[in-house]
C-alpha cells in the first residue's frame, strides 16, 4: 500500500516559458510520451493491483467517484474534484449521497451506472477477493443504488475523513462485465490483463515485461486527454533508464532519488526537473520481538533506554548530507512534508553521542575486554541491519549507520538481501533490525496502519504497541477542526518518537523527469500519473 508536504502547495505545477531553438527529439511519435519504469505492472484492475505500475496505469483505465483535489485536503470534502460523480451531499452524519453524471460511459459504450458503484464497493469489501484496500474500508457499513444516478454510501460511525475513505480507495469498475465471475477465480480471470475501463485512456496492448501501451479515448467525457498515447517501458536498471532518457529514447522518469542520479538526469537538454515531496521515508526499525520467539521480547530492542541511546546516537543530518545532499531532509517520525500534519517543530529525540554513551553505561553496557565493542554479562552488543541489496540509498546509508554504531561500542553486522527475501524476512520478524521505507497515504490516519497495535498485517514489523500512541492516534483522526487535530497529532507523534521503536532517518526529495514539449505539466505527490491525462502538447 505499500511511498510525499509543503503547506503552501501539494501539486508541483510546471510552466514551460520560451521557445526552444530546435525542436526536442522525440522516442516516437511527439504526442506519444514514453515512460520509463523499473518492474512491470501485476494486474491492471485496480481492485487488485498492489505495485506502482499497476495503480499508475490503472489510474489511466478506471476512475473514482471524486479524486484529491491539488491541495491534498483528507479532512471533509473541501477540493476533492468530481469524476464520476458531479455532486454529493450528506444526507446525515453516517450517509453521503452522490449524484452520478448522466454521460459516463465504459469504454464499451455501455452507461456507468450506480449499481456499477455499488457493486464496486461490494467487490472491495468482499472477503474471498480480499482487495488490499479493505482494511481502510472497515467504517463503511454498506452502498446502495437509489436509481440509475444515484448512490448512497453509509458509514459505521462519523469520523472527520468520511468523504475520503468513500473515494479515494474505490475505483469504480463494470458490473455488466465482472458480476459473473465468481469471486475465487477473479485473480486468474484474462480481464486483469484486459481490462474494460471509464477513464480517459484505453489498454491497446501489453507485452509482459516489456512495455504497457496506452491510447487516448477521444470520446472522454471529461475531456480529450491531451496527450494521445502513454508507453510505460519496462526498464529494470535505474542506469539505463537514465542513458535513455539522455539519449532521447524515453519522455518521463517518474522519480529520481539521490544526488549522483539527479545530476545525471541533468545532462538530458531536452527534458527539464519536476521536484516534488517525496511520499516516502526511510527508518531503521527495531524488532521489539525475539526473532526466535515472538512471545518474548528482543534481548536487545526489548529496551527502550537501549533504543533510545542507539537513536542519540545517530546523526541523521550527516546521513542527508552525505547520501541525498540538498535533495532530502531528516525525518520528523513515520511521516513526510507530503502529509498535512508535518511541520519542522516536531519534538523528536535530538543527536547527542554523550547522552548516548552515558545510557549504555547506565544499563551495563561497557567495554571490559577493550576490543572496542561494549559488553554485558559476557554478551557483546551486536546486532544485525538488514537492507535490499537493490537499493544503492539504503546501502550507503547502512554503512554510516554501521560506522556511528562503531563509534558508541556497537558492532553492527550489514546483511544486504534480495528484496523479495527482505521483505519476507521482515514479515515474519525474523531480524533485528532492519533498514525500511514506507510509502505513506495522503491523510495523517495512514500512520496508523503502520505504527498503531491494530497495524495492517505486515506493515508493521517491529511489533510496536503502545495504548496511549493508539488512543491518541484515534482522539486526532476524530478531530474535523485542523487546528484542534494538530495538537492531538503532536502528541502523538511525541509518544512514539520518545519510545524509539525506530530511527525516522530521512525523507527524500523526489524529482521526476519530463520531456520539454509537454507543457501543464502537474505532479500529485501520492501518485505521479494521476493528472497526465490534462498535459499537453506545447
Amino acid at each position: 500500500m505499500s511511498l510525499p508536504l509543503l503547506r503552501c502547495a501539494f501539486l508541483v505545477s510546471i510552466a514551460v516559458a520560451g521557445a526552444c531553438r530546435q525542436p526536442p527529439p522525440c522516442p516516437g511519435e511527439c504526442d506519444t510520451a514514453v515512460v520509463a519504469v523499473g518492474a512491470d505492472a501485476d494486474v491492471l484492475l485496480p481492485v487488485l493491483s498492489q505495485t506502482d505500475v499497476g495503480r499508475a496505469v490503472g489510474h489511466q483505465l478506471f476512475l473514482k467517484l471524486a479524486d484529491i483535489g491539488p491541495n491534498m485536503n483528507t479532512v471533509g470534502d473541501a477540493g476533492f474534484e468530481g469524476k464520476l460523480a458531479d455532486s454529493w451531499r450528506f444526507e446525515d452524519s453516517l450517509t453521503l449521497v452522490f449524484r452520478l453524471r448522466d454521460d459516463a460511459r465504459w469504454h464499451d459504450g455501455v452507461p456507468v451506472t450506480a449499481r456499477d458503484v455499488a457493486f464496486s464497493f461490494r467487490l472491495y469489501l468482499d472477503t474471498i477477493v480480499n482487495a488490499p484496500a479493505r482494511p481502510l474500508l472497515s467504517r463503511i457499513a454498506g452502498v446502495e443504488a437509489l436509481d440509475d444516478h444515484t448512490v448512497a454510501v453509509r458509514f459505521t460511525q462519523w469520523y472527520a475523513q468520511q468523504f475520503y475513505d468513500a473515494t479515494h480507495h474505490v475505483y469504480v469498475v463494470p458490473r455488466h462485465l465482472l458480476d459473473s465471475i465468481p469471486r475465487d477465480r477473479l485473480r486468474s480471470h484474462p480481464f486483469l490483463r484486459n481490462p474494460v475501463g471509464n477513464g480517459p485512456y484505453r489498454l491497446t496492448h501489453w507485452r509482459a515485461g516489456e512495455t504497457i501501451e496506452l491510447g487516448a479515448d477521444t470520446t472522454f467525457f471529461l475531456g480529450r486527454p491531451g496527450i494521445q498515447r502513454l508507453v510505460w517501458r519496462i526498464t529494470p536498471d535505474p542506469t539505463t533508464s537514465l542513458t535513455q532518457l539522455v539519449a532521447g529514447e524515453v519522455d518521463i522518469i517518474p522519480a529520481i532519488v539521490g544526488q549522483d542520479n539527479i545530476a545525471r538526469a541533468q545532462e538530458a537538454s531536452h527534458a527539464r526537473l519536476v521536484p516534488y515531496p517525496s511520499p516516502v521515508y526511510m527508518f531503521v526499525g527495531f524488532n521489539l520481538r525475539d526473532p526466535d520467539d515472538l512471545e518474548r521480547a528482543h534481548p536487545l530492542w526489548g529496551d527502550r533506554a537501549l533504543r533510545r541511546a542507539v537513536t542519540l546516537a545517530t546523526n541523521r543530518g550527516a546521513i542527508v548530507r552525505a547520501v541525498l545532499g540538498e535533495w532530502g531532509r531528516v525525518a520528523g517520525g513515520p511521516l513526510t512534508p507530503a502529509i498535512s500534519i508535518w511541520h519542522d517543530d516536531l519534538r523528536q529525540l535530538p543527536y547527542d553521542s554523550a547522552r548516548a554513551h552515558t545510557i549504555l553505561t547506565e544499563r551495563g553496557w561497557t567495554d571490559t575486554d577493550g576490543d572496542g565493542i561494549r559488553d554485558r554479562d559476557g554478551e557483546p552488543l551486536t546486532f544485525d541491519l538488514l537492507y535490499p541489496s537493490s537499493s544503492r540509498i539504503r546501502e550507503q546509508a547502512a554503512v554510516i549507520l554501521q560506522d556511528q554504531f562503531r563509534r558508541l561500542g556497537i558492532d553492527t553486522r550489514l546483511v544486504a538481501l534480495e528484496f523479495n527475501t527482505f521483505l519476507e524476512r521482515a514479515e515474519r520478524g525474523h531480524f533485528d533490525a532492519l533498514l525500511g521505507g514506507w510509502l505513506a497515504d495522503p491523510p495523517p490516519g495512514a500512520i496508523r496502519a503502520f505504527w498503531a497495535s491494530d497495524a495492517v498485517p505486515g506493515f508493521n514489523p517491529g511489533r510496536y504497541m503502545n495504548p496511549v500512541f493508539d488512543s491518541l492516534l484515534e482522539r486526532a483522526m476524530q478531530h474535523a477542526d485542523p487546528t484542534e487535530a494538530q495538537v492531538v497529532w503532536d502528541s502523538a507523534l511525541a509518544v512514539i518518537n520518545e519510545d524509539a521503536p525506530a530511527i525516522w532517518l530521512f525523507t527524500p526529495t523526489t524529482v521526476a523527469v519530463v520531456a520539454r514539449r509537454f507543457e501543464n505539466v502537474t505532479v500529485r505527490p501520492d501518485l505521479w500519473a494521476a493528472t497526465i491525462w490534462k498535459w499537453r502538447l506545447r
